[in-house]
Parts: structure tokens; C-alpha cells; sequence
């Protein structure tokens, strides 16, 4: 097995999950049943459906196969032409292809394994990330073949059925490991709406796409408010990935890549220095409006992710030292 641990200083705090015996054993009782294509288990229609992605083409992941009570074995699959990819012959994946290859993980393991019951939905409330440094390979013909080896923890229910998980995949290619990423699923606390979007606002100017340490101009979130604040205004509202189903409320991992665009724009870094990532939702975001504020520290930066008063979202982004 392989593992990265972010520095100690840029990790988050996360609440801690109480674990229930009986949400254990019902999954260690669950049969085998992933040892074949997930496209094929599923059907490529309810595979794009279940994972919520735009189009079939989407799909990362290829095969997944039970390894041990909680810990399984799978095969992403990462296409040169990803929309997060660059635009260019030879392309550097980008890193949140990670994050959405263990989201699609973490559905389809809920959708054959972990049905949930009860309301609210289970959704993403956590996203750490760590990188090996310039790992990430550069994919020259079709797609990147990727192993996985993915684990399953804090598992918790309740009166209502299955109450959180924690997915964690550690991905390597051609056994040279890449990184990790651990994702946590929870209930969504009852909280009131959040304050209504922003609507166009005269002088909101978006940073070109290199500024940000974005493949292109259509996957830019930002856009710098006169006085010099940022403000999320996605470039393109309907992005298949980042804003898959075109959602009111902004999914973890695209307030991740929010606050990531923040700090690369904020710092002047280049996204070659990322090793880490992080975020933490504390309540809802909205797909436009939300303000982001970055403050720099010597491994990298924090950023955070307000709704007027209202503090919606925390992260962080670990960079290499100069």
C-alpha cells in the first residue's frame, strides 16, 4: 500500500464519526458483486446516471473488485481529452481527475453496497488530497491506465439508515504511486438557504484560464470583484464536470478546485507545486456569488469561502517550497 500524508500544519480539521457495529456488519455480510466492468453492472445509461456524470464518455472508472471485508482493488481509466486536461498533444492530467475518479468510486460502492435510506441525501462534506510531486503522468496517446487500491472507514447509521462513510483510494501508474485521495460522506445538516445568488455585477473581470492554473477559459471559477476581492462566477455555468447537472449548490470538489484557483491566482504559483489539497463544507455554496479569501502561510495557503457573514467553506492548498 501506498500512502502521502499532507505536512501536519495544512491538515484540517475533521469531526470525528462515530462508528455503529451494526452499519459494519451489514457491509461485511454484503456479497461480492463488483468483480466485473461497472458499465457492464450497471448498464452505461444507469452507470452515467448513478455516477452523475453528463455523457457515458465520462466514466473513469473501468473495473472494481473486492479485496478484503472493507478494502477493494479497481482500474480508472484517465482520457488525454478529460475536459479538466489540457488542450495539447501531450497533456498533464489535471489534479482533481483524482477527486473525480474516487467520487464516481464512492457512488458506485454506495449504489451496490451502501443504499442509503432516509433525508437528507448523503453528500460529500470533506476532500483532502496529496500529490507526489510532478507524479501526475503526461498522456501522449489515448488514456492513462491507473491502478487503485480503495478502502472503506467510518461507517455509521442510524435511525434512518446509513448515516456517513469515508472512502479513501490510493491510485498509482505503472506502479509508480501518484497519490491519494480520502473523500467523507455525510448527512446534510438542516440549515437555512443561503443567501441568494449574485447577480451580474459590473466589473467583475475573470482571470485567463493560465492565471489560475486551468487547462482553459471555460473551466475558470473566479472572477476579481474591483476592490480587489474574488467572487465564485463560473465562465461556463454548465461545465460537464465541475458543474455536471448545473447544480444551484457548488458540489466539495468544485469548492475545492475554487479555493485551488484562488491560491494559484493569489500567490503566483504554478499548478506543477501543488502536493495537497483540502476543503471542508460547512454549509451550503451557492454555484455563483460565494466570496473566496486566501491567506498565505509558509507551506502554502488557506482559503475560505463565505457567504456575506456566513462561513460556507474551509481548505487548504500545500505547496512545494521554493
Amino acid at each position: 500500500m501506498f500512502r502521502f500524508a499532507l505536512p501536519e500544519e495544512t491538515r484540517m480539521h475533521e469531526p470525528a464519526t462515530v462508528r455503529s457495529r451494526a452499519a459494519a456488519d451489514r457491509w461485511e455480510r454484503l456479497p461480492d458483486d463488483l468483480e466485473a466492468p461497472v458499465a457492464e453492472l450497471l448498464g452505461a445509461e444507469l452507470a452515467r446516471r448513478t455516477l452523475g456524470l453528463e455523457t457515458v464518455t465520462a466514466l473513469l472508472v473501468v473495473s472494481m473488485s473486492r479485496r478484503g471485508s472493507r478494502s477493494f482493488t479497481a482500474v480508472c481509466q484517465w482520457p488525454r481529452l478529460h475536459p479538466l486536461n489540457e488542450r495539447a498533444v501531450a497533456v498533464r492530467h489535471h489534479p482533481l481527475i483524482m477527486v473525480e475518479s474516487t467520487r464516481q468510486l464512492a457512488m458506485a460502492l454506495r449504489h451496490r453496497r451502501l443504499p442509503e435510506s432516509g433525508t437528507p441525501p448523503l453528500r460529500a462534506v470533506s476532500v483532502r488530497l496529496g500529490l507526489h510531486a510532478a507524479a501526475l503522468p503526461t498522456e501522449q496517446g489515448s488514456a492513462t491506465d491507473v491502478a487503485v487500491q480503495l478502502t472503506v472507514s467510518d461507517l455509521a447509521a442510524d435511525s434512518g439508515g446509513l448515516a456517513a462513510y469515508r472512502v479513501t483510494a490510493e491510485f498509482a501508474h505503472a506502479a509508480r504511486p501518484l497519490g491519494w485521495c480520502s473523500m467523507r460522506f455525510a448527512r446534510a445538516t438542516p440549515q437555512p438557504p443561503p443567501a441568494a445568488e449574485a447577480g451580474p455585477r459590473a466589473g467583475l473581470l475573470h482571470p485567463p484560464a493560465g492565471a489560475v492554473g486551468a487547462a482553459a477559459d471555460t473551466d475558470v471559477l473566479l472572477a476579481r470583484a474591483p476592490q480587489a476581492g474574488l467572487v465564485i462566477l463560473p465562465r461556463d455555468p454548465g461545465h460537464p464536470i465541475l458543474l455536471a447537472g448545473r447544480p444551484a449548490l457548488l458540489p466539495a470538489p468544485t469548492v475545492l478546485e475554487a479555493g485551488r484557483q484562488a491560491v494559484m491566482l493569489t500567490s503566483g504559483s504554478t499548478a506543477e507545486a501543488v502536493v495537497g489539497l483540502s476543503v471542508e463544507i460547512r454549509a451550503a455554496v451557492p454555484w455563483r456569488g460565494a466570496g473566496v479569501e486566501v491567506t498565505t502561510e509558509p507551506c502554502g495557503a488557506r482559503f475560505a469561502v463565505t457567504v456575506g457573514p456566513q462561513l460556507c467553506a474551509t481548505g487548504t492548498v500545500a505547496l512545494l517550497r521554493p
